[in-house]
């Protein structure tokens, strides 16, 4: 099954993400927490792929393993950073022969410590779409997005003219980075579809429960947060449980007005957190059936 059949049906989806170990010594344990996620029944789950292709065994193993005990739907992802062309295509072999279906295309970023030229054979994501739907036209691919632009791109509007790429590469969806502020999301959709960008832009959601993940947020993709926020994760930030169920609170408060703006796909950055997932399913129980 695609990841398209889910979002053409007509109905709201509600996904999330997950991510494998980092070694073969932790892999029980998040499995676990994986399987967890999963018993929540979402309607598909990403799973993430380390840094440089570090944890493409584990990521193969954790996707397939969902798909097999739970019959969830999951895409996984997949980096062209420190990849060559044949190394994709093992990528892709494990994948196919594990019944994965669904493939994230990403550029990815390059890891810490690593030497050399990081970007051999691909250096954009829409190359490596393009290299997915050449190799095993049979995947659905999705694609990332960035709402307030990548940090690395001239400007916005050229980083929708990268984006438009990608979907002419065989991309047929897209998933933003996080945000904390919907009406980002909104001029974003506004101007890619003023672009002629028609594929379904899925929104992702990250629910704070640490104080240090909001300053990552802003290292890694550069993210607005707005003042209420920041007011919220400075008066919770010395009480963990209550810094949990305000960033949940958050959380649903922006799927809430996403649905209620007509938008009927949500992706939650999960962070292998089954408690976290789990309370904003049971937030949204009447409204995501």
């Amino acid at each position: 099954m695609k990841i398209t059949d889910i979002l053409n049906n007509g109905k709201i989806s509600l996904s999330f993400e997950v991510f494998p170990p980092k070694s073969d010594a932790s892999f029980e344990s998040v499995e676990k927490a994986t399987h967890e996620v999963a018993a929540l029944n979402p309607s598909y789950m990403s799973v993430t792929y380390g840094a440089g292709g570090s944890t493409r065994k584990n990521t193969v193993k954790i996707a397939s393993g969902i798909q097999d005990k739970y019959g969830i739907m999951t895409i996984a992802h997949l980096t062209c950073v420190g990849a060559k062309k044949e190394d994709i295509h093992s990528a892709l072999d494990e994948m196919k022969a594990a019944g994965i279906e669904n493939v994230l295309a990403l550029r990815g970023d390059k890891p810490k410590g690593f030497e050399g030229e990081p970007f051999i054979d691909y250096k954009y994501a829409s190359q490596l779409a393009a290299e997915i739907k050449a190799y095993t036209p049979d995947f659905c691919i999705g694609g990332a997005c960035y709402p307030e632009g990548h940090v690395d791109s001239v400007n916005k509007s050229t980083d929708i003219d990268n984006l438009k790429r990608k979907i002419d590469a065989g991309c047929e969806f897209l998933t933003t980075q996080m945000f904390f502020d919907n009406n980002i999301f909104y001029n974003f959709l506004y101007k890619v579809r003023d672009k002629g960008i028609t594929v379904p832009v899925i929104p992702g959601i990250m629910p704070i429960t640490r104080a240090t993940q909001v300053e990552t947020a802003r290292a890694l993709s550069g993210t607005n947060v707005p003042e209420r926020f920041i007011n919220l994760v400075d008066h919770f930030k010395d009480d963990p449980e209550a810094l949990t169920q305000a960033g949940i609170a958050y959380a649903t408060d922006q799927i809430i007005d996403l649905i209620a703006n007509g938008i009927t796909h949500i992706h939650v950055y999960s962070m292998n957190k089954a408690n976290v997932a789990g309370a904003i399913q049971r937030n949204l129980s009447s409204i995501v059936k």
